[in-house]
């Protein structure tokens, strides 16, 4: 198996990189008791050479394979690339350009909803992936013949995976597509962790302003607390205990003791004196520029029929076009058509999702088409109607 572990192997392997058309990248990390992952392999395949890189080993320096993520001439293809992506541009910087996700490209060519890496190459190249080293401890070292024959089977079977949706992809005219598919993963802000952001992942229930305003200090402070020390932010303090801080809104490091899973160590300490300037600071928020949760657009009574046809209309068109239903249209997309017509704000009114079931779901809802069934199939029909 080609495993390279010293900087002079990796530069030549990046050289007979170099100028190709494409490489297919995957990465092996551990995440469980850091907040950054912690990179242990990289496995890059050209069109004919394919190596796993130890990531771990004494000496290494990445920097070939940094240089060859910043190369524009050369595609690098991912499958599901979020994760590989975070750990690229956590380590660079800034992300690998330019991208090609297979999972993306999948949808669009009719292979399911975020269809996974195994049940993608059975189908496109009929290959047999050994999962038995799934679960690897991929920081431990020496790793076996096996473990690296898996590794590098996610980059070799996704050459030839690539290959063949790039020819679906041409056969139905669906390049372009992908770019809008691509707009959040080629963003640096879906990866950078922001502090000021990090409440939005606490689930609250029916919270009052101010709650949300005391909330959104303390989980950042604890985002930043998290990163500096790097490790998982539950391991600095759970999302229920900052839900009853922000709730409390304790004044005193006794007041805050008495949070459950925090103790008089952690609220007399530090970190207790930061948590009580976080409480602070969401007290001074002024009442005009308290956060408040996201107003919903008030739906119609009555439309769910309208929205259950217009969901068997999107399953219609889905199976016809091979094209994955998420891709086109959410359950919430769906209730806004049928609650607004062609004056929803939702991307199935533009570009080609509307072409492809946006304009025709409008004359379905507005009464100029219709839903029949025909020799146990459903079909769209002409009919008059009221607009």
């Amino acid at each position: 198996m080609t495993m390279i572990t010293t900087t002079a192997e990796l530069v030549t392997f990046c050289q007979k990189l170099k100028g190709t058309p494409f490489v297919t990248v995957d990465t092996e990390f551990m995440r469980e008791s850091t907040y950054w992952p912690v990179l242990c392999l990289v496995q890059i395949a050209g069109p004919d050479d394919a190596a796993a890189i130890d990531a771990l080993a004494p000496g290494l320096d990445l920097a070939p394979v940094f240089d060859l993520m910043d190369a524009t001439e050369t595609l690098k293809v991912f499958h599901a690339a979020r994760q590989d992506l975070e750990i690229f541009h956590h380590l660079m910087g800034r992300l690998p350009q330019p991208l090609f996700d297979t999972q993306v490209a999948a949808m669009v060519c009719g292979f399911g909803d975020q269809v996974g890496y195994e049940n993608l190459i059975s189908k496109l190249t009929r290959a047999r992936i050994d999962k038995s080293s799934r679960f690897t401890d991929w920081s431990r070292r020496p790793l076996s013949d096996k473990q690296i024959a898996y590794a590098l089977s996610d980059v070799t079977h996704l050459r030839d995976a690539y290959r063949k949706l790039v020819k679906e992809l041409e056969k139905s005219g669906r390049e372009s597509w992908l770019d809008s598919e691509m707009a959040v993963l080629n963003s640096p802000a879906t990866y950078e962790g922001d502090p000021e952001q990090a409440h939005k992942r606490i689930k609250t229930r029916n919270a009052k302003p101010r709650v949300m305003a005391i909330l959104k200090e303390v989980a950042a402070w604890r985002e930043r607390e998290a990163q500096r020390r790097d490790v998982p932010r539950n391991r600095v303090l759970r999302d229920d205990a900052l839900l009853e801080i922000a709730h409390h809104a304790p004044k005193d490091p006794n007041e805050l003791a008495r949070t459950r899973g925090l103790g008089d160590r952690m609220a007399k300490g530090p970190a207790g004196a930061e948590i009580l300037k976080a409480v602070k600071r969401g007290l001074d928020v002024p009442d005009a520029d308290l956060p408040h949760p996201q107003e919903r657009d008030e739906l119609p009574s009555g439309i769910g029929p309208v929205s259950d046809l217009l969901k068997v209309f999107l399953k219609m068109i889905c199976e016809e076009t091979g094209v994955a239903q998420k891709l086109i249209a959410s359950a919430s997309d769906i209730d806004h058509i049928a609650a607004f017509g062609a004056k929803a704000d939702v991307p199935a009114m533009s570009g080609w999702r509307y072409d492809m079931f946006g304009q025709a779901a409008v004359k379905l809802r507005n009464g100029d088409m219709g839903l029949a069934i025909k020799n146990k199939r459903v079909v769209l029909l002409d009919t008059p109607g009221e607009a």
